[in-house]
């Protein structure tokens, strides 16, 4: 098996490596493996599966089979879909508060869902948002200049950040009270039903109460209220021939090319919900991890700072940006937003001598697999030079899945990339950030995404 970039002296041993959980070594026996996978799930993981193809075993949840291999995970993502769906144990975690919108439907209303969202996301219509995405920039530059020798709260930037972003892109006549109540009630949303339940994991009927669930309602009602009344403020709007050209206004006129219809409202609501709490979670958390690394490794830093200072004007582009864009995908190569996919198989199937038995689980684990030794050279290593072109079309596919592949693909995939490499760009344009000598550990916390478990805060330096 091919190592995927980088060759040569991309990853000399100065590279910076951030500290993550220790790998298991002996399997956890059933009360420890519940307790570390309700506190996180990425420190159940073991050393095997860094360094094998697949790993098959029985535990609480029956037969799981992690698979690590290119070309297996293209046979169960593309080749096998209709052998695969959407485990029950994701559904019951998200669906409860997102509703059933493209991350948790199935079958033919997904499909239905798909082909009317498809053209929302097309890389013509998110060119057309680099103008917000670089407002919400400048907006978020000049507050971290305001903070020149100050401890800021770099999560908590970000955050506010993509909220800033999903405003001017999606609702452009703005949010109904709050937006960081918004972004408290997405952070506390993830929080509650991130950790797995036991119930859960052992299959207890839905009507049997979860903690989670019970903890996850208010911010679920409060997303229901925020979004109906963005929907019924801007319906009134277009029944009068008017309303921004964002996403909400097209989400609302948009058709299934096969029959012309529109989404109801219950999907538009789930939809609209999916993007609030998935889109805006896991693209700033994928800033913090970049600006994290940046914060660790000067020459990164540096090359950096001179591709944003040599562009021209206030704006920028993505095309202008491909360190800064490397820099946001090595940075979900080592902490992907999404840590670990999961399918149920509908029937039996094989990988090779191993057998996939009905109704076993499947486990695609980016965290596994962007690290996987197998995979990648070097892969404990911050090295945004993998993503450069020239090496980026050396990185085989299937080995690097921030937002999934196949038909499942995450739609939303090139807005988030285009908005973290513009908002980068505005942040490292703006001020450099030192981590504090008494930051607690950066820890990885999987809740839904994966995120620093004691949030990040650095002390900040205004350039220029």
């Amino acid at each position: 098996m091919d190592l995927s970039a980088p060759t040569g002296d991309l990853a000399p041993a100065n590279r910076f490596r951030p500290v993550v959980p220790p790998r298991l070594t002996q399997p956890l026996g059933l009360l420890d493996f519940l307790r570390a996978a309700r506190r996180n799930p990425i420190t159940t993981w073991a050393d095997a599966h860094f360094r094998l193809p697949v790993v098959a075993a029985d535990g609480v949840m029956g037969r799981i089979t992690v698979v690590s291999e290119p070309s297996l995970i293209r046979q169960v993502l593309i080749d096998n879909t209709d052998a695969y769906r959407k485990d029950d144990l994701q559904r019951r975690v998200l669906a409860p508060g997102l509703g059933n919108g493209l991350l948790s439907a199935e079958g033919d209303e997904w499909k239905l869902q798909r082909r009317t969202l498809a053209p929302i996301f097309s890389a013509r219509t998110v060119r057309g948002f680099e103008a917000a995405m670089n407002a919400a920039g400048a907006r978020i530059a000049k507050r971290l200049r305001r903070r020149n020798g100050m401890r800021v709260d770099v999560a908590l930037e970000m955050t506010r950040a993509t909220l800033d972003v999903l405003e001017r892109t999606i609702f452009t006549q703005g949010l109904p009270g709050d937006p960081d109540a918004l972004g408290r009630a997405i952070t506390r949303f993830l929080e509650a039903v991130g950790p797995i339940d036991p119930l859960d994991v052992f299959g207890v009927p839905d009507f049997v109460p979860r903690i989670g669930r019970l903890r996850a309602r208010p911010a679920g009602r409060y997303f229901a209220e925020v979004v109906d009344e963005l929907i019924t403020r801007r319906r009134a709007v277009m029944a009068q021939g008017e309303g921004p050209q964002d996403l909400l206004t097209l989400l609302l006129a948009a058709q299934d090319p096969e029959t012309g219809n529109g989404l109801s409202d219950l999907a538009v609501r789930a939809n609209i919900v999916t993007f609030i709490a998935a889109g805006h979670e896991t693209t700033a958390n994928a800033l913090t991890w970049a600006l994290y690394c940046l914060s660790q490794d000067e020459a990164a830093q540096e090359r950096l700072e001179a591709e944003v200072d040599a562009v021209d004007g206030e704006d920028f582009t993505l095309d202008a940006l491909p360190f800064a864009r490397a820099v946001v995908e090595e940075g979900m190569r080592l902490f992907p937003p999404v840590p670990f996919l999961s399918r149920q198989a509908l029937r039996e199937d094989r990988f090779g001598r191993i057998k996939v038995p009905r109704g076993s689980l499947v486990l695609i684990a980016p965290w596994v697999l962007h690290r996987h030794h197998l995979l990648w050279d070097d892969p404990e290593a911050f090295v945004p030079e993998r993503f450069m072109p020239g090496q980026r079309e050396q990185i085989a596919r299937f080995t690097y899945l921030p937002f999934g592949a196949g038909p499942r693909v995450c739609i939303g995939q090139t807005f988030s990339v285009q908005e973290a490499a513009i908002l980068l760009a505005h942040v490292v344009r703006a001020a450099r950030f030192r981590m504090p000598a008494d930051h607690p550990p950066m820890t990885p916390l999987h809740r839904v995404t994966l995120r620093p478990e004691h949030g990040l805060k650095m002390d900040a330096t205004v350039r220029g």
